[in-house]
């Protein structure tokens, strides 16, 4: 049995799920949390134990909810023994998706309570945890749409711009204990969520909106995130990869 414990949030499905099966191959225990119900949550972890002999545990969390959070980490806690790994994945797009001009605050709080500020107050949580230890490794799963424009849905870019400043500043506070933070930029990745708009990006795509030219997948994210938390660049605290086939190249 592995002693090396991942926290993935928004672990239940699409590329959460994807970082924790990769993870759980290379022997890791895995923390799921999610909103999914408890008994699929706990088919989806009775599978991974099956599947590759380590612990895996659900947790239903809402990280937008303070309370929530501190709950679930003192119960990962006392279930596992620590913390090694976190990856906040944990990510909503807006229920509608609306000009600027006409974007709801209540969309727009509803997307960074659970984008930017659960994933700022998770990370001061699980990081006061790691500083106490002197090690740990946090991978925050931002989006291509930290630098790229999309109008209709702004408070989804926003909160992912946001994510890339707490990575920042994460990596400089828990650098003096020995701990690295790190943050992926997926482009247009195959989930659930993009399933809704599968058509306009195969368009595009097609089109070489993609210097790749193909839709990413969960596993592409999830060998990244394996990549920093085994420490294979271990020197290099504070970077961002982007996972999108090219989408970020400026080209005329």
């Amino acid at each position: 049995m592995s002693n090396k414990t991942a926290v993935i949030t928004g672990a239940g499905r699409g590329i959460g799920a994807g970082i924790a099966e990769k993870l759980a191959s290379e022997g890791w225990n895995v923390a799921i949390c999610d909103l999914k119900k408890p008994e699929d949550g706990a088919v989806q972890c009775a599978e991974i134990e099956k599947k590759y002999g380590v612990k895996a545990k659900y947790y239903l969390c809402d990280i937008s909810k303070a309370e929530c959070r501190v709950n679930t980490v003192n119960s990962i806690i006392a279930d596992f023994g620590a913390i090694d790994a976190l990856v906040n994945n944990a990510g909503v797009a807006p229920r509608v998706r609306a000009g600027l001009l006409e974007m709801s605050e209540e969309s727009f709080d509803f997307v960074l309570g659970i984008n930017l500020k659960g994933t700022f107050f998770l990370s001061q949580l699980v990081g006061r945890h790691f500083a106490e230890r002197k090690s740990g490794v946090i991978v925050n799963i931002a989006s291509c749409s930290a630098t790229v424009v999309s109008t209709n849905r702004g408070e989804y870019c926003i909160s992912k711009a946001g994510v890339a400043m707490v990575t920042q500043l994460f990596a400089v506070e828990m650098a003096k204990y020995g701990v690295n933070v790190y943050e992926i930029r997926p482009g247009v990745i195959a989930t659930d969520m993009t399933s809704v708009v599968k058509e306009k990006y195969d368009k595009l795509i097609a089109e070489g909106l993609t210097l790749q030219p193909r839709w990413g997948y969960p596993e592409d994210i999830a060998k990244a995130v394996a990549m920093m938390v085994r420490g294979d660049i271990g020197y290099s605290t504070g970077q961002v990869i982007n996972v999108g086939g090219g989408l970020e190249v400026v080209r005329l």
